[in-house]
């Protein structure tokens, strides 16, 4: 980046961006940060990070290329606003709240800010997150280029030129991890119903949900493909399956599921 970057808010997500920043390379110089809580802000002004409680208190002469919007979305009204001071063609301001829709940013920034909309998940915490995003006409492509370099140093980035796809994407990958989670509380409940005992039940299905997301990450072969691998005909897995993906399984269930997040996605965001 030509121009310095600007973090708002540095929280769980923010504080996992700015590891991957460093880690990626970028100049602890480089990052401003504007975070209330003072505890926080002092940790990052050790690490040579440039952190202060307010707009107000940043160097007058500030030109960030990138403001970053890292609040939660319930905050977002009072902690945005006082950054449409750095509306110009040389800023973009890039989200990563939930339910903030572009027209909301333009409506509190200006008509004529470029804002980059995106939705991050929590793996981004170890740098296996993905972020979908999506920009009004005011980004250029040089911008579009540097919002992309800094989500992908969490994880996978995806971009939808279709802003109401993000309601879905939000359901989705958004929330995704709480299911995966719930499938681990489910699998080790049911073990302990089957009579293991309960922290080896609990040991089981944490690393046997996270080995097989780490051997879908390595493996080029469909989920079906490797679902197949694992099914013998007639088998104890088969069973369990004619449970799972009968009418009334795990599909018909999910995409209710999803459904549901997607509607209440665009409730918040309307």
């Amino acid at each position: 980046m030509d121009n310095p970057l600007l973090l708002v808010g540095c929280g769980k997500m923010g504080g996992a961006m700015i590891e991957g920043w460093l880690e990626m390379g970028m100049a602890p110089a480089q990052i401003h940060i504007v975070e209330p809580y003072e505890p926080m802000a002092a940790e990052m002004r050790q690490r040579g990070l440039g952190a202060v409680g307010s707009q107000s208190e940043l160097p007058a002469d500030l030109a960030p290329g990138i403001v970053l919007f890292a609040v939660k979305p319930q905050s977002m009204d009072e902690a945005a606003a006082p950054f449409a001071v750095y509306c110009s063609p040389g800023t973009a301001f890039l989200s990563i709240a939930a339910g903030k829709t572009i027209a909301y940013f333009e409506a509190l920034l200006g008509d004529d800010a470029a804002i980059v909309r995106s939705m991050p998940n929590t793996p981004a915490a170890v740098r296996r997150g993905i972020t979908v995003a999506t920009s009004n006409a005011h980004v250029s492509s040089v911008q579009r280029d540097t919002c992309n370099r800094l989500l992908e140093a969490v994880g996978e980035v995806a971009w939808v030129d279709d802003e109401g796809l993000i309601d879905a994407v939000t359901a989705v990958s958004g929330g995704g991890p709480a299911y995966v989670f719930l499938l681990v509380e489910c699998l080790a409940q049911a073990g302990i119903d089957a009579g293991l005992p309960a922290e080896l039940s609990a040991q089981l299905a944490r690393v046997t949900v996270s080995g097989s997301g780490e051997l879908l990450r390595q493996s080029d072969e469909l989920p079906s493909t490797l679902r197949e691998n694992v099914t013998s005909p007639g088998g104890t897995t088969a069973e369990a399956l004619r449970v799972l993906m009968s009418e009334d399984g795990w599909q018909p269930l999910v995409t209710t599921a999803i459904a549901a997040a997607t509607a209440r996605s665009r409730e918040l965001a309307g």
